[in-house]
């Protein structure tokens, strides 16, 4: 028997370091960086995802690769569209014939031109309907937090460009706090900390990649002054020479240049505790913090957040996909969520 094709329902965490696709009857179908390659004369966009991370810090004079994304926001509007062209097109095959039906996810502490920019983006890129849904919602759906309970719940999403704290009861957000730091401040902290004390200049990816091997939420510096130390050799540019070299960093170090950009992220939490109605705040005693996003994988991270706070904090199953696998879920239902998505 001939079934009529219907159009695709899609789901987007479009996040500042990573953007994730989510179709529906299929799950997630892509994870690539949000990071587009473009020429500097034309504004021609030559590569989308993984392929121009890898050109960061690498590109020459007549190429450019950037974020169009800061802070959780559209940073540049032309090319996030073009972005989000390729990445509906790789989800739904070149040849579709119907527009898909397109969900994606924003922070919480967006302006309405924020929203409408994103909006606006989506349908240009080829959407016949766009949906908005808050970041700490999709997360806290994608947790698998019961969010109809009339109960409170927290959840905190620590992702590249912003961290979102919200407190969630009868599927609506109650409180919520949404700060611009979060990832890349953390990569920030640690290159500008490397310059400060060893003159030596490193690139975007070298301090992820540090903040990877080496970040530590808590260390023990009694005990870490041993041999047990992690070490790690990184290689950068000298600042006075201009010449190639290399040094030794250990997790005290980067432990220190990371922590006041840790206490600020504990600070957006602290402050939405500090608004939460009482008999909210004593169900999340009971039943704690859960923390999304790629950064709350940081080592000891929810350790250190518990210590501040003095709430038991704990790390969401796939910390990473929660809020893609929340849209997903919220695109599935979405009569369901319709009370907390806005429609273009």
């Amino acid at each position: 028997m001939f079934t009529i094709p219907t159009s695709k329902r899609i789901g987007i965490d479009l996040g500042t370091a990573n953007t994730l696709v989510y179709l529906v009857g299929e799950g997630i179908v892509l994870n690539e960086p949000t990071v587009v390659a473009v020429t500097v004369e034309e504004n021609r966009v030559v590569a989308v995802g993984k392929e121009a991370k890898d050109m960061l810090g690498r590109t020459p004079g007549n190429v450019m690769a950037l974020r169009p994304l800061r802070d959780g926001v559209i940073a540049d509007y032309t090319i996030t569209e073009a972005m989000l062209s390729y990445f509906i097109d790789k989800a739904c095959g070149q040849s579709r014939f119907f527009k898909p039906e397109v969900m994606v996810c924003i922070p919480s502490g967006v302006t309405q031109v924020e929203r409408r920019a994103v909006l606006d983006a989506a349908m240009s890129a080829g959407a016949k309907i766009a949906y908005l849904i808050d970041e700490p919602l999709a997360a806290a759906i994608g947790a698998k937090i019961p969010i109809a309970q009339p109960a409170g719940h927290m959840i905190v999403n620590i992702g590249g460009g912003s961290t979102e704290s919200a407190v969630i009861s009868l599927g609506g957000v109650v409180v919520h706090s949404s700060i611009r730091v979060a990832g890349n401040k953390i990569d920030e902290a640690i290159a500008a900390y490397i310059r400060k004390k060893f003159n030596l200049l490193v690139g975007e990816t070298t301090a992820e990649h540090i903040k990877i091997e080496l970040g530590n939420a808590m260390v023990d510096t009694e005990k870490k002054k041993g041999s047990d130390t992690k070490k790690m050799e990184i290689r950068g540019r000298d600042n006075i020479t201009g010449l190639p070299r290399s040094v030794e960093l250990d997790e005290i170090q980067i432990n220190e240049a990371i922590k006041p950009v840790l206490l600020d992220i504990i600070g957006g939490a602290k402050e939405v505790l500090e608004q939460c109605p009482p008999e909210l705040a004593s169900d999340i005693i009971d039943k704690g913090i859960v923390m999304s996003g790629g950064t709350s994988l940081l080592t000891n991270f929810n350790s250190l957040m518990t210590q501040m706070t003095g709430v038991p904090c704990h790390v969401a199953e796939d910390a990473l996909l929660c809020v893609v696998k929340g849209t997903g879920v919220a695109m599935e239902n979405i009569e369901l969520y319709k009370r907390s998505i806005a429609k273009r």
